[in-house]
């Protein structure tokens, strides 16, 4: 027996045509929004995301006004110009340039 076809959708974040996720991520608006415009792959993109946010700010995700913050910058993430790192964080893997040598 074949698996079925998965749903596909235009995804906003990759710009292309791509496999969408199997149901709406959270219920609400923003939820169905993500289910019916983002692809799954572009929605395993902000899992990396959200876990930079709440390590930086050091949310809890069990807070309200964190669980707010949260659903803005995924908003943000998916549907806006991109989300902004937080001010001042370093990849952990990013190379600092080496300074030049005093002559």
């Amino acid at each position: 027996m074949s698996e079925p076809t998965p749903r596909m959708v235009q995804c906003v974040k990759l710009g292309r045509l791509a496999p969408g996720l199997e149901r709406p991520p959270f219920p609400g608006d923003l939820g169905l929004r993500i289910f019916e415009h983002v692809s799954a792959e572009a929605y395993d993109l902000w899992k990396p995301q959200m876990t930079i946010l709440i390590n930086h700010y050091g949310l809890n995700p069990a807070d309200p006004e964190a669980r707010t913050f949260l659903r803005q910058q995924m908003e943000d993430f998916f549907f806006g110009p991109g989300a902004q790192m937080p001010e001042g964080w370093v990849a952990p893997d990013a190379e600092v340039p080496a300074r030049p040598r005093k002559k």
